[in-house]
């Protein structure tokens, strides 16, 4: 059993204040971190997590079925295995790759341009309310093939499915109102189901519809799962990490510089953030039979919480870790996207997240629109930093100003081929 340090604790307002400040500690003293109230232990070296994470029977995804399903209103991808995982994965990777992804890029612009043109006059914008959040909304729903006019209301019942499952401890109070939202949204989306069943067009809630999992169709239950399931995984981590850039580069005025002068750094500037703070930072899993970690045994049957953010900031696995640096070697931006990653930031193995290719192409190509037109970038007089989130972390608001600029110079979509 692991030691008990009864002055610290994860789920204190201190940690969730400053987390990062904590993460050497925990590595260092305390890589086996139990948390009594919860009966959760949390790892937090990087040779721990990856291994966590890559080895699918030891460490099994059931913890889902308490923290994911009641609210999916049905199972999720990252808790299936064998040939329902590979199928159904197939199904949702291959609208968010190839030609399907060309054709987002093109959704993603027209998203971002007509989002960020009210503002570009104003020379002043928030770059997770008044933008980050309804851009990631906006492009998951035409993804899906959902009416954007309805956007303040599925946003608003994801955030309570989002709540469900990101939080450590929910108040019953709480916990019925996420389950109400996830009820909403299921009855919302059962006759877009039925309509595409009789109607398919060329949408993902389309393709989930006519797709056979060994010559059976999908249930309802089965594509309302996976549709919220893209909804979470394609909306949480993208407005986060993209407010999350601008301000490591804001703060890193060389940085910002290279990247304005020389476009092909931004991969590395997004990789590099991902590392450095992972809009996901714990990933949960169950323990299948007895582990040892750093001489501590985890009993078969327990819930361990992967410290992502702990992680990516390990001496063992990356030089200098608490700096921000988009030209370290360690990186490999390349792989930073893949399941080969370096960084823990989207998972990593057989659960590695499906919208990691969609998510890099969302933030590549609205910080590729945006960088030319913020010029002068900078933190808006009087604003103070402030992050929020314990399982997903990022900015309360990141307000900036910038020069204005006419609005006849936001750029058209790139045509790809």
């Amino acid at each position: 059993m692991p030691k008990v340090n009864p002055r610290f604790s994860i789920l204190s307002e201190d940690f969730a204040a400053v987390p990062y400040r904590y993460f050497a500690w925990l590595r260092e003293q305390a890589p086996v971190h139990y948390e009594p109230a919860i009966d959760s232990y949390f790892l937090s070296r990087h040779q721990d997590v990856k291994r966590v994470l890559t080895d699918h029977e030891a460490f099994s995804t059931e913890t889902l079925q308490v923290r994911a399903e009641p609210v999916m209103r049905g199972p999720v991808l990252a808790q299936m295995t064998g040939t329902e995982h590979t199928a159904k994965r197939k199904i949702v990777v291959r609208s968010f790759t190839g030609q399907a992804l060309q054709d987002q890029i093109r959704v993603i612009h027209a998203n971002a341009a007509e989002l960020i043109a009210p503002f570009l006059p104003l020379g002043r914008v928030d770059l997770v309310n008044d933008y980050g959040k309804p851009l990631a909304v906006y492009v998951t729903l035409d993804v899906l093939g959902l009416d954007k006019k309805d956007w303040q209301q599925i946003a608003a019942w994801h955030s309570g499915v989002a709540e469900f499952i990101t939080s450590i401890a929910l108040t019953p109070e709480r916990r019925r109102h996420c389950m109400d939202c996830a009820e909403q949204l299921e009855a919302y989306l059962l006759p877009v189901i039925e309509q595409r069943r009789r109607h398919p067009g060329e949408d993902l809630i389309s393709k989930l519809c006519t797709a056979e999992f060994d010559g059976i169709a999908m249930s309802n239950r089965d594509v309302t799962a996976l549709i919220i399931n893209v909804l979470a995984a394609a909306t949480e981590p993208a407005d986060k990490t993209l407010a999350l850039l601008f301000k490591h580069l804001i703060d890193h005025p060389e940085q910002m510089a290279q990247v304005r002068r020389d476009p092909a750094l931004l991969p590395a500037a997004i990789a590099e953030t991902l590392r450095y703070t992972p809009p996901v930072q714990l990933i949960p899993r169950q323990v299948e039979r007895d582990a040892e970690f750093a001489g501590t045994t985890v009993p078969a049957g327990a819930t361990v919480f992967c410290m992502v953010g702990a992680a990516n900031r390990d001496p063992d696995a990356f030089t200098d870790p608490d700096t921000f640096d988009i030209h370290r070697p360690d990186l490999s931006t390349a792989r930073s996207f893949t399941a080969a990653a370096q960084h823990l930031a989207f998972g990593t193995g057989l659960h590695q997240c499906v919208g990691a290719a969609f998510a890099r192409a969302e933030i590549e190509t609205v910080a590729a629109m945006l960088l030319p037109l913020f010029d002068q970038v900078r933190y808006t007089p009087g604003f103070r930093y402030r992050e929020t989130g314990l399982y997903t972390r990022g900015p309360a608001s990141l307000c900036v100003d910038f020069t204005p600029v006419p609005s006849a110079s936001v750029p058209s979509a790139p045509d790809h081929d």
